[in-house]
């Protein structure tokens, strides 16, 4: 018995060691492997029901991200279980935030261990191939939920989507459930450059803000947007592309700014998270931060807006982005 519980340490520890080098089938034995564990966690806290399933694959989408933080490769066992546990007494508190499954930060410098931000990008791609193959109505509550920081409650993302509460659990359910079928089917598959996405997606943030204060928001959107471009708040339409100018318009006429703190893109969607700065002689004219949803069409134009003006922001959340997170 000894010896066969010493091999699966072995073999844990090797596929830890594999995974953390980029390698998908690993990370996806690994957490086939330890399922039935993680699940009587869940199981344990939370009784039966779709609970227990959610947060089991909660805590699988928190692995992805965190497969480069074990420390004991033959401990991922007990490090897995940790996650759910955590997930699941989160819950319980009646916590609805969870961790973004977001772009690893890279190295400070090129030379700051580019072998192991090489070996997480590998990681970040698989996971986000598998996203973009999601249909838009689950694409949508999971990237929210898993990639934002700040329109991450059920409730949130309920007013985002405009749907109710209920949806939003059902559609995060299957969404996880489908993303976990896909990650398997596409181990072995060629991944796209996420961080190339990203990059472009913070780039076109940038020159769309900068355009807006130089007065050019609208012809700038005409020359890079869809031209059928359609604005939504939460999930009523309000108006076209010329409804977003005037928006736009507006609120620098009002002394309203925007500074972007945490951007992820995929092939078909990209969220921009933004701080909104009111005027110095009104410090309560606006929220604190606005989320743009944007839907993409086939070329990468924007084709639909939504605005989701989210919660106060934390100290740490509120920041424009280094010139190290212009390259990730």
């Amino acid at each position: 018995m000894r010896d066969r519980e010493a091999a699966d340490l072995r073999e844990d520890a090797g596929l830890v060691r594999l995974a953390q080098r980029g390698d998908a089938t690993a990370l996806a034995l690994l957490l086939e492997r330890h399922a039935p564990g993680m699940r009587a966690v869940a199981l344990a806290l939370l009784g039966p029901g779709p609970d227990a399933d959610d947060m089991t694959q909660e805590a699988a989408l928190t692995a992805l991200r965190r497969i480069g933080d074990v420390r004991d490769p033959e401990a991922v066992g007990p490090w897995l279980r940790m996650i759910v546990r955590n997930a699941c007494r989160s819950l319980l508190r009646g916590q609805a935030r969870t961790e973004p499954v977001g772009d690893p930060a890279p190295p400070a410098t090129a030379d700051a261990d580019p072998e192991r931000w090489l070996e997480r990008s590998a990681l970040r791609d698989w996971v986000w191939e598998a996203v973009d193959q999601l249909s838009p109505t689950l694409r949508m509550p999971l990237v929210l939920r898993h990639f934002s920081r700040t329109v991450t409650s059920y409730e949130d993302i309920a007013r985002a989507c405009g749907t109710p509460v209920g949806t939003v659990r059902s559609r995060l359910s299957q969404a996880r459930a489908r993303l976990g079928d896909l990650l398997t089917d596409l181990t072995a598959a060629a991944h796209g450059d996420a961080a190339a996405r990203t990059a472009a997606s913070r780039l076109e943030a940038r020159d769309t803000l900068e355009a807006a204060e130089l007065g050019r928001f609208g012809s700038f959107t005409a020359r890079r947007w869809s031209p059928d471009v359609d604005l939504y708040l939460g999930g009523r339409r309000v108006g076209d592309r010329e409804a977003l100018v005037r928006g736009m318009e507006c609120d620098l006429a009002d002394g309203v700014r925007q500074r972007p703190y945490h951007i992820v893109a995929g092939r078909s969607l990209a969220v921009w998270e933004m701080e909104l700065i009111s005027p110095p002689d009104d410090p309560e004219h606006c929220p604190p931060a606005v989320a743009w949803l944007l839907t993409l069409d086939e070329g990468g134009r924007v084709r639909r807006v939504r605005l989701h003006h989210s919660r106060p922001l934390r100290p740490d959340q509120a920041r424009l982005p280094e010139a190290a997170d212009l390259l990730m």
